[in-house]
C-alpha cells in the first residue's frame, strides 16, 4: 500500500501520478496503470506510491518482460491493491467482480468484497496471530502500524506464474526493511532491526474473461512476517495490556 503517513486526506479525487505508476526517472517502467472512475473517492486521500516504488525497483528479485504473462498478472495485483487499500466504495472497484469476489487465507473461511472493504487487506491476510490481532485492529490502525514498521515501503512483486487464466497460480514476495517500530496485539512497541523482511507465498486467483478477479486463495505463513519484527526487543511496553479472543470472524 501507499504509506499512511504520506496520504493527504484533503485530496480525495484524481488520477495516480506518473511517479505512482512507476513512470518517473530513472526506471520509467509502468508497474501499475490504475485509472479511477470519474466519481471515485479515495479512502484516506489519493495514494502516493513514489517511495514504495523506489524501494521496489531497488530491491526487486524479478524484472519481467513488458507484455509477458508475469508482467500482466503483477500489474493486475498491484491495481487490485490500489482498490482494496484506497477505495472504500466497492461499487467503484474495477479489478474485482464484487458479486462473486471472495478471498481466503490458508484455506480458512472466506472474506467477501464488503467485508474486505470494512476490515482491510492487512487484517484479512493476517487474521489472528499470537502477536497480531486482525479483530482488534481497524483498517486504519493496521495501515498505520505497518507503514510505521516499514517507513521505506513494504513492496510486493510477482516471482513466478505457474498457470494461466482462468485459474492463475503464482508465487509472490512481500518485502521491506524493518527500519520503523512495530506494535503487537498487546500494544508493545518493538525496536527496528534494519533487516530486510522477506515473505514468500502462493496465490490462486480466479479471473473472468475480462481479467476481473473472482476469488483469491492466498497461502503463506504469517509467522514469516510477524516474528522477525519482534527480534529487536521491546522498545516500549503499554501501560495496560489488552488481549483479544481469537477465532475466525470472516463469515
Amino acid at each position: 500500500m501507499a504509506l499512511a503517513f504520506e496520504l493527504d486526506a484533503t485530496v480525495t479525487t484524481g488520477s495516480l501520478s506518473d511517479e505512482s505508476k512507476g513512470l518517473a526517472a530513472p526506471h520509467a517502467e509502468l508497474i501499475r496503470d490504475y485509472e479511477p472512475l470519474p466519481d471515485t473517492k479515495w479512502r484516506f486521500g489519493k495514494p502516493d506510491y513514489s517511495r514504495v516504488n523506489k524501494f521496489y525497483f531497488e530491491n526487486r528479485a524479478r524484472n519481467h518482460m513488458a507484455g509477458s504473462l508475469e508482467a500482466v498478472v503483477q500489474k493486475l495485483v498491484k491495481n487490485w491493491e490500489v482498490e482494496s487499500h484506497h477505495i472504500a466504495d466497492i461499487h467503484q472497484w474495477q479489478t474485482m467482480d464484487i458479486t462473486k469476489f471472495r478471498a481466503a487465507l490458508n484455506g480458512t473461511c472466506p472474506c467477501f468484497a464488503q467485508q474486505m472493504a470494512d476490515i482491510g487487506p492487512y487484517n484479512m491476510l493476517i487474521q489472528e496471530h499470537e502477536n497480531y490481532s486482525g479483530q482488534a485492529n481497524t483498517f486504519e490502525s493496521a495501515n498505520k502500524n505497518f507503514s510505521n514498521t516499514f517507513p521505506e515501503g513494504f513492496a510486493w512483486e510477482l516471482l513466478e506464474v505457474l498457470s494461466g487464466p482462468p485459474a492463475v497460480a503464482f508465487k509472490w514476495r512481500h518485502f521491506g526493511k524493518h527500519t520503523g517500530t512495530f506494535t503487537d496485539k498487546d500494544g508493545k512497541e518493538y525496536k527496528p532491526t534494519g533487516e530486510m523482511i522477506d515473505v514468500i507465498g502462493m496465490c490462486i486467483a480466479k479471473v473472468n474473461a475480462e481479467l476481473k478477479i473472482e476469488s483469491l486463495d492466498v497461502y503463506y505463513n504469517p509467522d514469516d512476517m510477524i516474528k522477525p519484527l519482534m527480534q529487536g526487543g521491546v522498545a516500549k511496553a503499554p501501560e495496560t495490556a489488552q488481549t483479544t479472543d481469537s477465532g475466525c470472524t470472516m463469515m
